[in-house]
């Protein structure tokens, strides 16, 4: 079914784009929640399953609060204060949510989608005491970035920032316009009025405020979510650009260049961290020592080529963009 929404001169100047982690977290989760299997996140599924159900995060406070489809609870995506916003930033605006709207969310969760007993528990507690209650959710959310997307954020974050830059200047060259109606396949623009084609949840212009903002997403694929709360403008989160390439294993033809200058050893560790492992992972793929490796990581962490993220009881390195780009030939 379509719908329209009506948008004024002011609505179309206060339009803006913002890359928000909880809406990174809130779209994977769902995805790793859902009974299919993600097509173009695989590879990535495969590695983090493991770890959120050794975690208990697939029972946890977000498997009650992110069904596998159908209705997102609204707090869990504060509105972003910037184009950039940090985690941080986003856990604390959820932390402040008011005790009403919360509950509110709450109400339409166990409505629509009528949890299973032990996800209803959990909601029934923080409904009766959303300020203690929430500290728990977002330590939650917490974990589960550290385990499913700090390892992997350089490379998230670039192709959402790339998006971003794109639509920008699609913006300042041909206007917000021709950038809406190339969004995404259900949505399109036409003399003031925003057009979206959804299958369930009707959505009116009563129910947002002034603006728009655009959210581009690595995992929102394959359609467009939103999120409507007076006095805060829409939120559409879309599919960001390049996002069947996002899992690809980037090109490390230029090796033996960088190995002249780190070294064998670095360049083989950057090389294996394609994807992100800890230090016993990489002792075993490269034949170092764990103690050699260790050492080497901690050059690599120094010289800003890897980050590390704790896992449960291990840490876990991945290569930033500038590794990725060192390891990229030119041209």
């Amino acid at each position: 079914m379509e719908y329209e929404l009506n948008f004024s001169a002011a609505d179309v100047a206060q339009t803006r784009f913002a890359v928000s982690p909880m809406w990174e977290v809130v779209t994977s989760f769902r995805l790793l929640h859902a009974e299919t299997d993600p097509p173009l996140h695989r590879r990535w599924a495969a590695q983090v399953r493991p770890r959120l159900k050794s975690a208990g995060l697939d029972r946890g406070w977000l498997a009650a609060l992110i069904p596998g489809g159908g209705y997102l609870a609204d707090f869990l995506n504060p509105t972003p204060a910037g184009p950039f916003p940090d985690l941080a930033d986003e856990l604390a605006a959820i932390r402040g949510s008011s005790p009403e709207n919360v509950r509110t969310d709450l109400d339409t969760i166990t409505v629509k989608h009528r949890p299973a007993d032990r996800q209803a528990a959990r909601l029934r507690l923080l409904y009766e005491d959303p300020g203690t209650v929430m500290e728990k959710v977002t330590d939650e959310i917490q974990t589960y970035w550290e385990l499913a997307l700090a390892p992997y954020w350089p490379r998230i974050h670039q192709l959402l920032e790339a998006d971003v830059f794109h639509r920008a200047r699609q913006v300042a060259e041909h206007g917000s316009a021709h950038v809406l109606n190339e969004l995404h396949s259900t949505v399109s623009w036409d003399s003031g009025t925003l057009r979206m084609v959804r299958t369930h949840c009707a959505l009116t212009r009563d129910e947002i405020g002034p603006g728009l903002l655009l959210v581009p997403s690595a995992f929102a694929w394959p359609r467009v979510l939103t999120r409507s709360v007076i006095p805060e403008p829409l939120h559409m989160a879309y599919p960001a650009r390049g996002i069947g390439t996002l899992w690809e294993p980037r090109a490390t033809k230029a090796t033996d260049a960088v190995a002249a200058v780190l070294g064998r050893s670095r360049t083989l560790l950057l090389a294996e961290l394609d994807t992100p492992a800890s230090t016993t992972q990489l002792a075993l793929h490269s034949g170092l020592s764990a103690a050699a490796v260790s050492q080497h990581l901690t050059a690599l962490r120094d010289a800003g080529l890897v980050t590390g993220h704790r896992a449960g009881r291990s840490v876990l390195y991945a290569r930033t963009a500038i590794a990725d780009a060192l390891l990229t030939p030119a041209g």
